[in-house]
């Protein structure tokens, strides 16, 4: 615990997206083991569905709800993107600008030392100026990636076009093969183009970087080294990777339910290191189209699986995919189809499992490496595509081949990645990297150092309090 004269307060605004705030949580809670006061901002129906802290952090991290504003487009009790069909996020970015006036107020009764925000709040920074940085959380390669702040608010000549995103961007000085695919940028595209909200993601980001007093990121010099030098080159200001979060607990309702019992128990008839665990996070969700050639890939490959699909996005989401007919029923005695929820991490810490279809979401990759379990990419839009191309690179991961125009695949292309990363010897590569990696990303004392090492920035350079601001 810090002794009581070296506490330092830390409001934290995460976007509305769970890939966002369960990490940010877990850093939260890292600091408030160490005795620091933290203020976690969100939503009231999104804090509420967040994990309950343990107890042993439960005087220090507090939860600040903040209601947002209902506005036309954005359906009742739609606070985050898991709530939304991809269309109607640019609402749920409109709802969030109008509280920039109550949040203000909450900042000002809170009084921090700092404050970390994410990509879409790109007003906070003018906000709480005189409380010190303001910061992101994401893999490095992607903020890196994206660039320099000023092209982003002024509109960048460099990259206009789709195709300009297809190879490594100009600041990049060494050589690599991390950029988007073109299918996955144009699935991505609608954040360089306005939005109902009048500002696209890049010019969110833009903002963001440039008013911040530093930037702390979701990565490890272990891992990302080179990105994250071209971070501080870029930027002219300190760069702080976090380390990788790895999830620090499980929680207690999840070991104990009937539904994790239900599926505890086909999982342990199961042969050691033999099943595929699929699922692509809480907001990805297949086409029509590539939810056929998923399933039938899998029925293809053999492989036992245990699959949890999201077949919509929020009850406003009207475009429902199904499962190919008879599919159920002819992999009854090969996997599970799972369509509720599901407790991931004790789904990837079973034995049984040994490899994860996943998005390349990064909370995903850092629990699955955790758990040493080989990955299989398939991505769908944002930073996906990017993180799977580090992933690549890196030998970590292996993508299903796919169509370099449209992205699409088909069926024996799933079969064949699986079954070359689950049980062949020439994907034996994927399956080592997965046990070295965990030593990485699983490790708690290389995790606890990063924290240490951010705490003694943010103790060192705690901002002089100001007068109040106009708000």
């Amino acid at each position: 615990m810090a002794d009581s004269d070296d506490k330092i307060h830390v409001a934290m605004f995460p976007w509305l997206a769970f890939g966002h705030m369960m990490p940010w949580l877990e850093l939260a809670k890292l600091f408030a083991a160490k005795g620091h006061k933290i203020s976690f901002i969100s939503t009231p129906r999104n804090i509420d569905r967040l994990p309950k802290p343990p107890a042993d952090v439960s005087s220090t991290l507090h939860f600040v709800k903040l209601p947002l504003p209902q506005v036309e487009g954005l359906p009742p009790d739609a606070e985050a993107t898991i709530d939304l069909p991809a269309n109607k996020v640019q609402y749920l970015k409109i709802a969030l600008d109008k509280v920039q006036e109550p949040f203000a107020k909450v900042l000002e009764s809170l009084n921090p030392d700092w404050i970390f925000y994410d990509f879409a709040q790109y007003w906070t920074g003018q906000i709480a100026a005189q409380l010190g940085i303001k910061s992101s959380i994401c893999i490095a390669a992607m903020v890196a990636f994206i660039g320099p702040p000023s092209p982003l608010i002024d509109g960048d000549d460099y990259r206009k076009k789709p195709e300009d995103f297809t190879i490594p961007p100009k600041w990049v000085s060494f050589q690599t093969t991390v950029a988007y695919k073109y299918y996955d940028i144009m699935n991505t595209f609608d954040c360089v183009e306005d939005d109902a909200s009048g500002v696209n993601d890049l010019m969110r980001w833009g903002l963001c970087l440039k008013s911040c007093d530093f930037i702390a990121v979701r990565s490890s010099f272990e891992i990302e080294p080179e990105w994250l030098q071209v971070l501080e080159t870029i930027h002219e200001k300190p760069v702080f990777p976090v380390g990788q979060l790895p999830p620090v607990e499980y929680e207690l309702e999840e070991k104990n339910s009937d539904a994790w019992s239900s599926m505890k128990k086909w999982l342990d008839m199961q042969e050691k290191s033999s099943v595929v665990y699929v699922a692509f996070g809480s907001e990805a969700k297949p086409s029509q189209a590539q939810l056929t050639e998923l399933a039938l890939g899998l029925e293809l490959s053999g492989l036992p699986f245990f699959w949890v699909l999201r077949t919509r996005r929020g009850i406003s989401d009207t475009d429902l995919i199904e499962l190919p007919p008879g599919f159920e029923e002819r992999t009854k005695g090969q996997g599970v189809v799972c369509t509720t929820w599901a407790p991931q991490l004790m789904i990837l810490a079973h034995e049984s499992i040994a490899g994860f279809l996943t998005h390349s979401g990064w909370s995903s990759v850092v629990e699955a490496l955790t758990f040493q379990k080989a990955l299989i990419l398939l991505t769908f839009y944002s930073d996906q595509g990017i993180n799977a191309r580090v992933l690549e690179e890196k030998k970590i991961g292996y993508s299903i081949p796919r169509n370099e125009l449209d992205g699409s695949f088909t069926r024996d292309s799933v079969a064949e990645s699986l079954r070359l990363v689950m049980v062949s010897e020439e994907g034996k590569m994927y399956r080592d990297r997965a046990k070295e990696m965990s030593g990485l990303f699983g490790d708690r004392d290389r995790q606890d150092k990063y924290v240490d090492n951010i705490l003694i920035y943010l103790k060192s350079h705690r901002p002089v309090k100001k007068a109040k601001s106009q708000y």
